[in-house]
């Protein structure tokens, strides 16, 4: 766990990513088949979360079924084959990563000088939620083929700067399975 340069120092002058190593190497003195994590990359340098993601892939390829808890989501798409969300001590959603991220539309986003046009080009298309965001378009397209959306802005005379077709965040998934946060206003 990259301890070895810190044997002789007393646990208490460790640091927190220190402290997570220590706790990892714990966990793994006696053979298991589920470990479970609470925030395992909580403190670490980039180096050190690398090297856990990795130790917690080869962890899985061994059999090991390890359960990871965390908020960081990106981090979770990373080490995760499966999610669960939890809201209010129940679960909201589960599957493969691709399964739960597959849950939310797909969203079009036109990067123009001709935002207004485009809008109107995009909602004659049948574009759902049309918004204008700077000099962007979003909007969900449904079944629309990518192709055919530029191919209307374009025969339309809207200049296409950029255009992409995404799926929401896993951020964005978990915002809409849970809630927008808490309520601050005492």
């Amino acid at each position: 766990m990259g301890l070895l340069a810190a044997a002789k120092k007393r646990y208490r002058a460790y640091s927190l990513g220190m402290r997570q190593r220590l706790a990892i190497a714990a966990a793994l003195l006696a053979p298991r088949d589920l470990l479970v994590l609470d925030e395992p990359t909580n403190g670490l340098d980039p180096q050190g979360t690398r090297e856990v993601r990795t130790l917690i892939g080869s962890l899985a390829s061994d059999g090991t079924t390890v359960l990871v808890s965390s908020h960081l989501l990106a981090e979770v798409e990373q080490i995760c084959s499966h999610l669960g969300v939890m809201r209010e001590g129940r679960l909201v959603a589960q599957g493969t990563v691709s399964e739960v991220r597959g849950g939310g539309p797909a969203v079009v986003r036109v990067r123009t000088r001709q935002p207004e046009a485009a809008a109107v080009v995009l909602s004659e298309l049948g574009v759902e939620q049309v918004r204008t965001v700077g000099g962007e378009v979003h909007g969900i397209p449904g079944a629309l083929e990518p192709e055919k959306i530029v191919a209307a802005l374009v025969h339309a005379g809207v200049g296409v700067q950029g255009f992409s077709v995404s799926t929401a965040s896993l951020e964005d998934l978990f915002v809409a399975l849970t809630g927008e946060g808490f309520d601050v206003s005492g």
